[in-house]
């Protein structure tokens, strides 16, 4: 088959339902936010699958499911009240934020956690080991944040926000709960050290 063979570009063989082609448009669509070129070369795609799904149909060939929509019989219907306007988020927030798989999340989550747990039990003092705990943090960061879009100097922005972020937090919060009458059975490097590791792994996590 050729490369530019549409049921090829929906990731579907010849003999896919109307309800797979469907599915996978759908699916490679929202996959594609952001990137207008794909998303017009599957919508193509999609239109070229269901005319030559129509011509076949007229010639006897295949039995069309009622309820199936053909680009040239697209119709709107009169609204007899405006719609609702959906509400989205803006661009920008869609392609910073990412939803992924729980093997995506507990990956990351198991490989800080260690750090962090690594960072509690370390004896106090200990102030090297923290600083190799966090370097390893940063690492495991810009990994997983350039695995995401290959772009190195984004994994590095977003790697840098989350570290700064952790470290303001980490020192406001032991501010906050160290006092005279409870203290925290961790040193302020530990405590920041811990907040750190956790900022790091929600944005590796949760951003792209």
């Amino acid at each position: 088959m050729s490369v530019q063979n549409p049921y090829e570009q929906l990731g579907l063989t010849e003999d896919a339902s109307f309800d797979e082609i469907k599915a996978a448009r759908d699916r490679l669509l929202a996959e594609s936010l952001g990137d207008r070129q794909r998303q017009e070369m599957l919508e193509t795609a999609y239109d070229a699958i269901l005319m030559e799904r129509l011509r076949m149909r007229q010639e006897g060939k295949i039995k069309v499911p009622e309820g199936v929509r053909f680009p040239e019989r697209l119709t709107t219907a009169p609204l007899s009240t405006p719609p609702t306007p959906v509400q989205q988020s803006p661009a920008w927030l869609q392609r910073l934020i990412d939803t992924p798989s729980p093997k995506d999340v507990l990956l990351p989550a198991g490989l800080f956690g260690s750090l962090g747990a690594l960072s509690i039990f370390l004896p106090r003092g200990n102030s090297s080991i923290l600083q190799l705990t966090l370097a390893l943090g940063i690492g495991l960061s810009l990994y997983f944040l350039n695995r995401k879009e290959n772009l190195f100097g984004r994994a590095i922005l977003l790697t840098l926000f989350g570290l700064l972020v952790g470290l303001l937090l980490g020192g406001l919060f032991y501010s906050l709960l160290s006092t005279p009458i409870a203290s925290i059975p961790l040193t302020d490097e530990q405590f920041i050290t811990l907040v750190t590791l956790i900022l790091l792994w929600l944005v590796s996590s949760f951003l792209r």
